[in-house]
């Protein structure tokens, strides 16, 4: 099995075991969330050891020992990427299963098992982008919208599109549903590593929100703010960012 095909396949399984745990009907609230991450977390890490027992490996929900720095191929797994959507029975959560080459993110899956029919996006099976809108769509965070991205979308007249996990609304901009992922409040790379693989992928531009590449299987797993849109918006939105006042 190659990577790509490999990380769909473990995304969609993981995707599958969480929709069995919410529907056993056992666990709820804060449980049900609990129960979900470390179900889908023993499945993936103990999957990647055995399919690949030589690479490293990075994951939310797993203490990390620095045994990846070591590695030129590190896998970079979120469980459940947006816990509260999982728990709410919303459709905007992923599972994210990314593979990492000398820190670019080369490989990727993103299961939305929430989505009408289970949807896994995946780097090796790009699809064809729909056209940009008359109005361009920015996704933020259902909770807490990041000031940049609400300050820029007033600016350039984008449409606010509320929305959960970070791979959900980086795959809303491959499936026609948002034109721009602008964030700003705090990530780390779990949250993005996968999701950039696959818009990558598909021929968009990625990048931390000074325009500097993403880089991942670092010392610090942080990684706190990244923009994803449409090549051709790239420039005016960076240049939107350079303009903002300090906060």
């Amino acid at each position: 099995m190659t990577d790509a095909a490999l990380a769909a396949h473990l995304a969609a399984v993981a995707g599958r075991l969480l929709l069995e745990v919410r529907a056993s009907g056992i666990f709820s609230g804060k449980s049900l969330g609990l129960a979900g991450d470390q179900t889908a977390n023993q499945f993936l890490v103990h999957a990647l050891r055995e399919a690949r027992p030589d690479d490293g490996l990075l994951s939310e929900e797993m203490k990390c020992d620095g045994t990846r720095l070591l590695h030129e191929r590190v896998w970079i797994v979120d469980p459940v990427d947006g816990t509260r959507e999982y728990g709410e029975a919303r459709a905007d959560w992923a599972v994210h299963v990314g593979l990492a080459v000398g820190g670019n993110p080369v490989v990727g899956a993103v299961a939305l098992p929430g989505a009408e029919g289970g949807l896994v996006l995946r780097s090796d099976q790009p699809r064809l982008l729909p056209l940009a809108p008359d109005r361009l769509r920015m996704v933020v965070s259902r909770t807490r919208p990041a000031r940049e991205a609400v300050e820029i979308a007033a600016r350039i007249g984008a449409e606010l599109v509320p929305m959960g996990s970070a791979g959900a609304k980086a795959m809303a901009i491959i499936l026609g549903q948002a034109d721009i992922y602008l964030h700003s409040g705090g990530q780390y790379e779990w949250d993005s590593m996968a999701p950039v693989a696959v818009a990558l992928a598909h021929g968009l531009h990625c990048s931390r929100i000074d325009g500097s590449p993403l880089r991942y299987n670092q010392p610090d797993v942080a990684l706190p703010d990244l923009l994803i849109c449409r090549r051709e918006d790239a420039g005016m939105i960076l240049e939107q960012i350079r303009d903002l006042p300090p906060a």
